[in-house]
């Protein structure tokens, strides 16, 4: 089937929904197209480690907007296929179901794909990477079958919260990781050996500097266990994957635009092809608050607002994209809120104690907080957001380490 669209949305996560409903909140009275991969209406991805994977909240409760909402604004869904070429002359997007789609504008928000295990038997059933519905429901079904055994693969924020919720169905659960300690690419030694230590309270069995050789199964098909790279073999039922993400941007850059990790984006989101913007987990962009380093940011909040901005700018407004990072982490009965961006962080400030399961780390870089992790501290939170906002220079460590000195007063 072959459609056009003034501007072609590629992507239904969150950079794609709200990039439509900006454009319609602008008054754009042009027709919208939204192309997705997934075969099921827009939906939130973060709590398909956390609530959704837990039975907490339905599908229903996750979905981005009530399904009818897309007709009532006009906003045409086009599921269960992928963009597998762009001609960047005719405006021509190839489907994987074999339709062409052309555009007026295109925004790319493609979002990433989960890094694969690349070892022996990484490709057998009972192998699960959680980037979708599909595999979070692949992973219900699994347990439901009574899967009781799992390896997580992977001590960053996917594969923490994944292994949270195993351990709240019941499951054993021994997490492996390569670098001596969790977070360790996201976050400083405190935050770090803060979860380490709560995922052993909790009877996870954490294992550092600890990598896979293999993933072994019978020779139906069904996983066993894995070999660790010390030869150790652990038995397990299920295998969880969660050791980074892929940006999916190959038709993009085999188009000819620019980019290395991701695809490059001015301040505008614009890539450089003519009339094609890239936002959300696969935009490089040069941010103001990693010092205008060029990277990529994997959040809800950059995919929202890099959305806006995109709006925005097919609207006319050409206002910069400049927003502060923040992210959130939800592990068994711990919220953990960051504000800012901790890359090339040189000197950390603990404030709290983290034995009491409520405390803040403050990153600083030449004495100027850049970045604040909050466990369990929302007023630390909301003021290090507004702290982070004022553009706020050099703080004396010993106020940012006293609790009772309030964050805004530092301002």
């Amino acid at each position: 089937m072959n459609q056009h669209a003034d501007v072609v949305i590629v992507g239904t996560g969150h950079g794609g929904a709200q990039a439509a409903i900006a454009l319609r909140q602008h008054g754009f009275e042009g027709s919208i197209l939204m192309i997705g991969r997934d075969t099921a209406p827009p939906y939130e991805r973060p709590p398909l480690s956390k609530e959704y994977l837990a039975g907490d909240k339905g599908f229903e409760r996750i979905m981005i907007r009530p399904e009818k909402f897309w007709a009532e604004k006009d906003i045409a869904l086009r599921l269960g296929a992928a963009v597998t070429a762009i001609d960047p002359v005719r405006h021509a997007l190839t489907l994987s179901d074999g339709g062409q789609v052309t555009y007026g504008k295109l925004i790319w928000s493609g979002g990433g794909d989960p890094r694969r295990l690349p070892v022996p038997g990484a490709v057998l059933p009972g192998v699960f990477y959680v980037r979708d519905k599909g595999d979070a429901d692949a992973m219900m079904r699994a347990l439901d079958a009574g899967a009781r055994r799992a390896v997580v693969i992977g001590g960053g924020y996917i594969g923490l919260e994944a292994a949270a919720v195993l351990r709240k169905l019941g499951c054993e659960v021994v997490l492996v990781e390569m670098l001596p300690r969790l977070l360790a690419r996201v976050a400083g030694e405190e935050l770090s050996d803060f979860y380490a230590e709560e995922h052993r309270r909790q009877g996870v069995d954490v294992r550092l500097e600890t990598g896979v050789s293999a993933v072994l199964g019978e020779s139906e098909g069904r996983v066993t266990g894995v070999r660790l790279d010390n030869g150790e073999e652990i038995a397990c039922d299920m295998v969880v994957v969660g050791i980074g993400v892929v940006p999916a941007v190959a038709p993009l850059i085999a188009a000819g635009a620019a980019g290395s990790n991701g695809v490059d984006v001015d301040f505008c989101c614009r890539t450089t092809l003519d009339d094609v913007y890239a936002i959300g987990d696969c935009a490089a962009h040069a941010n103001a608050f990693a010092d205008n380093a060029v990277i990529r940011l994997e959040s809800v909040q950059n995919a929202h607002d890099m959305a806006a901005t995109t709006a925005r700018a097919i609207m006319g407004d050409k206002t910069p994209y400049h927003a502060l990072p923040w992210f959130w982490s939800n592990q068994y009965d711990l919220k953990l809120q960051t504000a800012g961006l901790s890359l090339g962080f040189d000197q950390t400030v603990l404030r709290g104690d983290p034995a009491t399961r409520k405390f803040t780390v403050v990153y600083l870089k030449g004495g100027k907080p850049i970045a604040f992790d909050c466990v369990g501290t929302m007023k630390d939170y909301v003021q290090a957001r507004k702290l982070l906002e004022s553009g706020v220079g050099k703080v004396d460590p010993a106020l940012l380490a006293d609790p009772e000195v309030a964050l805004k007063d530092l301002m």
